[in-house]
């Protein structure tokens, strides 16, 4: 019974082991925050240490942090790529209560044999290759032990800090906080939903069900759950091993080819495309591409990749106008467009690339370049599509190191060459056409009672003229102070020629050898011309 002077809500055991685990927690998050001078800004290098310094689940918030440069600027995207993969293991008796929690029975009623060495240990589960009791080979995902409650309460602990992040990252409003954290646990729950990824390899092994030289791990659905999943094992060789993949008799420009045209399917024709597509992730095993770690895929709409295509399309055919037009359809425009100086800028980054002509075109610099473009026009770009940018980008790093023969610009176009191939209707298209012919027809027909009703408008005196100004504000700022230029040096010539009529006034006390008003309207001039001075020399600067 509760003493007569104790009011309010009870408060359990569970409850304060959760507030002193949270006030732990806490205490060491600050501790690694002032090791790091976090009051002194953050700096991308020092962010990436921050967040190995901090634990598992904040390197991992820092691997999608890298695929996400709609969120976050493009200098800290590329430094949190370097944040490392591999964390310590967990104890193999750990594991082994895990999976036995997951299936619901002994691990020997299933498996002949795990072994205790991990073929891998991230932030959020760890991988051991075993065998089941009819001699397969599998491999078993197991999720680390309470990674959701530690990365929820490190999430919410991130919430509290966003306040003090705004002003001490040194990037004031460019970085929405809130919306990061929120995407970042929107990722990461989806990551550490086995069942996610299992269904992923379902569809990927659908979609390339008729290309014998793709495939990626089959999923043993009754032996998966959302903490743990068993996969056939796939034995083969890293893509990035060369070396090894050439002593073998693999040609490596074929190979790069192939994961390429491969990668182009995904985007065009599925919408369906592995998001995190390094090195680690893509193994050689039986003159086959093995796709691996299918927690991150990337989906693109039936919109977005015909807007997609259209703007490979616009690069081939260095049509400006028209890749514009796609990336204003692609994004949401966050305040007024300056069209004239956009279309500029596009141009400028396109002619650029395009002189080094298509067989040499490094389509992710050109990506990351338009993507970092579109954001200083205030053009928000959907997360999809920065998704597919980072993607990209991390495909083409691994073409350069895998295959540098290979050009992912040339098999793009060629795969794109081959789908709007396929995909021409000649009877559509001459149906199409007539109807313009006839459109155009008509309103050409219009052109002569248009032009009679303008000169009538003319002639009556009410026709308008609609202007639109663009940067209007900027213009009117330059014109402001250009005014205020004006005033202070007409101000300070006209002290100039009074004080000098007044030195032949007979007014004393002299004052270096002139009238004393005279004295102080040179002085009073001369202030005022050069703040002149410094106003225009600074404004230059």
């Amino acid at each position: 019974m509760l003493p007569a002077n104790v009011t309010g809500k009870i408060v359990t055991t569970s409850n304060l082991h959760q507030n002193d685990a949270s006030g732990i927690r806490l205490k060491e998050i600050l501790g690694v925050l002032k090791k790091h001078h976090i009051t002194s800004g953050i700096q991308p290098e020092k962010l990436r240490l921050i967040l190995e310094d901090l634990g598992p689940t904040y390197v991992k918030l820092g691997q999608i942090m890298s695929m996400r440069s709609d969120m976050l600027p493009e200098a800290y995207c590329k430094e949190l790529e370097r944040l490392r993969t591999d964390v310590k293991p967990l104890s193999f008796d750990v594991i082994k209560e895990v999976i036995e929690e997951q299936l619901g029975c002994p691990a020997e009623e299933i498996f002949t044999e795990i072994s205790p060495i991990p073929l891998g240990s991230a932030s959020i589960a760890q991988v051991h290759p075993a065998v089941l009791k009819n001699g397969e080979r599998v491999v078993i995902k197991v999720q680390r032990p309470h990674i959701h409650e530690i990365m929820a309460e490190d999430i919410t602990l991130m919430r509290h800090a966003v306040s003090l992040l705004r002003f001490t990252i040194g990037t004031g409003d460019l970085i929405d906080f809130r919306t990061v954290i929120d995407e970042l646990w929107k990722t990461s729950q989806e990551e550490m939903d086995f069942l996610k990824e299992a269904a992923n390899c379902d569809t990927f092994s659908l979609n390339h069900k008729d290309i014998r030289y793709v495939t990626c791990p089959s999923v043993y659905h009754e032996l998966t759950t959302s903490c743990c999943m068993v996969m056939s094992y796939i034995d083969g060789i890293q893509i990035d091993n060369t070396e090894e993949l050439e002593k073998q008799g693999y040609d490596m420009t074929e190979i790069g080819r192939k994961a390429a045209e491969n990668y182009c399917k995904q985007i065009l024709e599925d919408g369906f495309f592995h998001a995190d597509p390094h090195p680690g992730n893509i193994r050689i095993s039986g003159g086959q591409i093995a796709w691996l770690d299918l927690g991150m895929m990337g989906t693109l709409s039936s919109r977005y990749r015909a807007l997609f295509k259209r703007a490979v399309v616009a690069v081939l055919k260095n049509d400006m106008y028209e890749l514009k037009n796609v990336l204003l359809a692609l994004g949401e425009a966050k305040g007024r467009i300056n069209h004239a100086l956009l279309y500029t800028d596009i141009d400028d980054i396109v002619s650029k690339f395009l002189t080094t002509g298509f067989g040499s075109m490094d389509v992710g610099d050109l990506i990351e370049k338009l993507l970092d473009m579109v954001k200083s026009h205030n053009i928000a770009i959907p997360s999809d599509i920065t998704l597919l940018g980072r993607s990209m980008i991390t495909m083409e790093g691994m073409l350069s190191a895998c295959a540098p023969d290979v050009n992912m610009f040339q098999i793009l176009s060629s795969h794109m060459a081959s789908i709007l191939m396929d995909d021409f209707d000649l009877g559509h298209e001459l149906k199409k056409n007539s109807r313009l012919a006839y459109s155009s027809l008509s309103k050409s027909l219009e052109i002569p009672a248009q032009l009679s009703d303008l000169l009538n408008i003319t002639k009556n005196g009410q026709t308008k003229l609609n202007l639109e100004l663009v940067n209007a504000e900027e213009t009117g700022r330059i014109l402001k102070n250009g005014i205020h230029y004006l005033v202070l040096a007409i101000l300070a010539a006209s002290l100039f020629i009074s004080s000098a009529l007044l030195c032949l006034a007979p007014v004393t006390p002299l004052l270096l050898g002139v009238p004393w008003p005279a004295f102080l309207g040179f002085c009073m001039g001369g202030i005022l011309f050069l703040y002149l001075l410094f106003c225009i020399f600074l404004r230059k600067k």
